[in-house]
């Protein structure tokens, strides 16, 4: 018997029709896998819980000092306090959306990259860790008679974990940097602080204008239009990026501030790269 081979033509329309398929299929794919990866960040989160809850206990219900050799605020205090807790485990630094430096080294993260600390603390030089998360500078426990750090009332700070509300206080973060303290003014009546802008939104995603742009280091589009927060009822869930500005980072913080709805917030205020995601 004489046998039949696919014409030219047949052969074209079944690669055509595979090519459909995987056009189709794609898209759901990679959601499916950042879904994936933001389930994976909040499981790490949920470790993260557990460790600053059990510094927390061995520390009478308090949380670290916030300061590193007495010399300031330090926003990556956190992995120095915490290094004993995690050292047998340093994979859980780093969301899995985040796990590689910048190619050109940058001490600094973004988005999809992780920064640079020190073994040592901010300021040392050699060895380091990796990390793609970051921590909230207001919940520390600043040492007694401490009225200032950097310029901000100490009074503002958490100091603990026994608190009302404590479902929308950030403990810890996706974000580009070891940390950050959001706040909108130096003090309760003065102006915004022309000079740091710690409140003001990138003008596009992973932006990096330096240590003290505070809100900056969180708003970062890491989960499509989401973050993973840990909260200091030690919950774990993803936070709009607009949301952020809903948090309550310290005891004094404006949660109907000026880049909330309630505030007066206007989509046109927001950078153009931010104007799609939803308002709070």
């Amino acid at each position: 018997m004489k046998r039949r081979a696919f014409t030219l033509i047949e052969l074209l329309v079944v690669i055509a029709i595979i090519a459909l398929l995987m056009a189709i299929l794609m898209p759901a794919l990679q959601r499916v896998k950042h879904q994936a990866r933001t389930v994976a960040c909040q499981a790490l989160l949920k470790q993260w819980g557990v460790i600053w809850s059990m510094y927390c206990d061995d520390n009478n219900g308090n949380f670290s000092r916030g300061l590193v050799g007495g010399s300031g605020w330090h926003r990556g205090e956190w992995i120095i306090c915490l290094r004993s807790l995690y050292q047998t485990k340093t994979d859980i630094l780093r969301c899995p959306s985040a796990t590689k430096r910048h190619l050109n080294e940058a001490e600094w993260g973004s988005t999809f990259h992780t920064y640079f600390m020190p073994l040592g603390g901010s300021g040392s030089i050699g060895g380091g860790e990796e990390p793609s998360y970051g921590g909230n500078n207001w919940i520390y426990d600043p040492p007694a008679g401490t009225s200032a750090i950097q310029s901000r009332p100490a009074a503002w700070n958490w100091r603990t974990k026994n608190i009302k509300g404590a479902a929308l206080v950030p403990v810890f973060a996706d974000a580009m940097w070891r940390g950050g303290g959001p706040c909108y003014r130096t003090n309760d009546s003065g102006p915004l602080d022309p000079k740091f802008n710690r409140i003001i939104p990138p003008e596009y995603d992973g932006l990096w204008l330096g240590y003290n742009r505070e809100m900056m280091h969180f708003a970062i589009d890491r989960h499509n239009a989401f973050v993973n927060h840990l909260f200091m009822d030690w919950s774990v869930r993803r936070v709009g990026i607009k949301e952020l500005w809903r948090l309550k980072w310290h005891r004094r913080f404006n949660v109907n501030g000026p880049w909330t709805k309630a505030g007066g917030v206007q989509p046109s205020d927001w950078p153009q790269w931010m104007r799609k995601f939803k308002e709070h």
